[in-house]
């Protein structure tokens, strides 16, 4: 292993850090303003990632660039309008992660336009341009795979605008297999192509839209 796939490893555990806690802070925050107090009561409107990291997701994130951080509790007896609003909190979660991705993306490309000097000017860029294109890649990864449409996702909680009640509260009271179930479908060979393949699409969707901008032509 040479010593840019270590550091490229290290690089990632910031990332992650970064990605998970901006997902979870982001749950929260918008629960908070639809009414629901329970994760400012809790401590989980911080940016400590210590607040918000799953052990097993924030491995799964370093090996499979998916995973998970520790649910952010909401209760939608706060919420006006409950079907509505835990449709905007599931979402809230990705849509931080795409705007942390794209606000990413236009540094990878800020840091670039700086011309290398020296050897040591290299690593440097090198560094910075590959943290702020991970911490880019692992959001978008990160907001797709909880966009997937099956309990316990954020997907789910977003379908359940569209779904009749009585369908969605069927499907919910199986959450628990289902999860159990798709990650015996992950560690017999389920394969992430899929979602790898959306991923990548959107990062190339928003270097195509930075690369609009003068500066960056």
């Amino acid at each position: 292993m040479d010593v840019y796939t270590i550091l490229q490893y290290v690089i990632m555990v910031p990332c992650v850090l970064i990605a998970l806690t901006f997902h979870e802070v982001s749950h929260g925050y918008m629960s908070y303003k639809l009414g629901d107090p329970t994760a400012r009561n809790l401590g989980r409107l911080t940016l400590n990632p210590i607040k918000h990291i799953d052990p097993v997701g924030f491995i799964c994130m370093i090996l499979f660039k998916f995973g998970w951080a520790k649910p952010v509790p909401v209760n939608s007896r706060y919420y006006k309008k409950p079907r509505r609003d835990m449709a905007l909190v599931a979402a809230a979660g990705p849509l931080a992660n795409i705007l942390l991705a794209f606000v990413a993306m236009i540094l990878v490309n800020v840091f670039e336009l700086i011309p290398v000097t020296s050897e040591l000017s290299y690593k440097i860029l090198w560094a910075t341009v590959n943290f702020f294109y991970t911490l880019a890649a692992l959001s978008v990864y990160l907001a797709v795979f909880n966009l997937i449409p099956i309990p316990p996702f954020d997907g789910s909680r977003i379908l359940y605008v569209f779904l009749p009640t009585k369908w969605y509260f069927g499907v919910m009271k199986y959450e628990r297999y289902i999860m159990i179930g798709f990650m015996l479908f992950i560690i017999l060979g389920g394969s992430f192509g899929i979602l790898g393949v959306i991923s990548s699409f959107i990062l190339g969707g928003m270097d195509g839209l930075i690369s609009l901008i003068p500066i960056f032509r």
